[in-house]
């Protein structure tokens, strides 16, 4: 998804790339106790000093865990630039940097970064950039074998503006040709894929494959995790296997026409009964999640309203830390107004606070979160730890020019408090 941190994603109809060459290969490469659903738990990270855990305490990533996506790849163009460019102007670019992209191959490659053993599906052509997508994957560890290569065409590739004065990028996408058919991929290779897969991941970019694949996941009990960016061919269908979503800030009121974001993620949970948690992104906010829970766990039988206890978290969390942190209720029967009633936890996750002037592009930030997302699925990790965790995985990738150049791997620093 690249969905997410502080974004900015559409087409400028008055901005034109008319006769560019085609595409270079340049790749660079705590519980607290309070009356009446006033039940929280928080998790601050223990921050790294010289009685913190080290590097060397860091446990080995899960075992044999292994994550299959099927989704988006392509070549980025990054051109960053003094501000966006008004209809007809002509600027410079102050940088320019060519690397791999594509929801599905950068959230793939964080989680391959931060230790599990990825699979990728997806289509480029043989031509310089395909090949110099495929390199870049597997030198990150990404297994590439899944992917399908044409003999013709173009791989697919996007440019990608970067205005350092409001620290958004615009996306302008050219996809590649020919599309991806279910008919590319072979049933041999398809179950050669899901082989002992831990999780299934689909950004929803190839859904007629996707929907295949997610088929076969289902009858397998595999679990799976949709990225739901914005409306997509296909996501309808793809949701009704979901287990986990991930979710732009948008997209929950879009696709449910709640009148608030924590009512439309009730709906959500109602709407698809398979779907264990939801999380919506919410950038430099941070994030909301909501996980579902059975009447056997409910800790207070009075019906709470999502909305107030969503005020509730928000005064309870912590403002002045810098790092990531998370702020949870105790497992109650929530309420939205109009929508309905289901038992469940909400979860709110705060951003790292990046100083501005180490806040460069937040390219693929919504990748990393659901990289780290997916590792901390297949670790086990309680979502108290793996917000935090993901969204220090998305600040450090926001540190870099590209969506892959900041991912950091498992022995980052930073990522340590997280991990022991």
């Amino acid at each position: 998804m690249a969905p997410h941190s502080i974004s900015l994603c559409f087409s400028a109809p008055h901005l034109c790339f008319t006769h560019l060459p085609p595409p270079l290969p340049l790749f660079s490469s705590s519980v607290i106790s309070l009356p009446v659903f006033r039940h929280f738990r928080s998790f601050r990270p223990i921050r790294m000093a010289s009685s913190s855990p080290s590097i060397d305490s860091v446990p080995s990533p899960p075992d044999n865990a292994i994550v299959l996506g099927c989704g988006g790849i392509a070549v980025d163009f990054l051109a960053t630039v003094d501000s966006y460019p008004q209809p007809d102007d002509k600027i410079r670019s102050t940088s320019l940097k060519v690397q791999g992209g594509g929801n599905a191959a950068n959230a793939l490659t964080c989680a391959a970064r931060l230790g599990l053993n990825s699979r990728l599906i997806s289509k480029v052509a043989n031509d310089s950039q395909g090949k110099g997508m495929l390199e870049e994957l597997e030198a990150d560890g990404v297994d590439t074998s899944f992917l399908v290569v044409s003999k013709e065409g173009n791989s697919p590739f996007t440019y990608i503006i970067v205005d350092k004065q409001t620290k958004t990028r615009t996306c302008i996408h050219t996809p590649g040709d020919p599309p991806m058919l279910p008919t590319d991929l072979s049933q041999s290779s398809m179950l050669s894929a899901l082989d002992r897969a831990s999780i299934v991941y689909f950004d929803v970019r190839l859904h007629e494959t996707a929907l295949v694949i997610a088929k076969e996941a289902g009858r397998k009990k595999i679990p799976i995790l949709v990225d739901a960016e914005k409306k997509r061919d296909g996501l309808d269908e793809l949701l009704q296997f979901a287990d986990y979503l991930v979710c732009s800030a948008k997209f929950p009121q879009v696709w449910t026409e709640a009148s608030s974001t924590p009512g439309a993620l009730i709906s959500m949970l109602l709407r698809l009964p398979k779907l264990k948690f939801v999380i919506v992104t919410l950038g430099e906010e941070g994030c909301l999640m909501l996980e579902r829970a059975s009447k056997a766990e409910i800790l207070q039988s009075q019906e709470t309203d999502i909305e107030s206890l969503l005020e509730t978290l928000k005064h309870r969390k912590d403002s002045t830390a810098t790092y990531p942190t998370c702020v949870s209720s105790e497992t109650t029967e929530l309420k939205a107004d109009g929508i309905g009633t289901m038992s469940g936890r909400l979860f709110l996750g705060t951003a790292e606070k990046i100083p501005p002037e180490e806040l460069l592009d937040t390219t693929g930030a919504g990748d990393a979160f659901i990289g780290a997302v997916l590792y901390a699925i297949c670790a086990g990790m309680p979502p108290e730890k793996m917000l935090p965790f993901a969204a220090q995985v998305a600040g450090c990738s926001c540190r870099a020019l590209g969506a892959r150049t900041g991912l950091p791997r498992r022995t980052d620093t930073r990522l340590v408090p997280y991990l022991v």
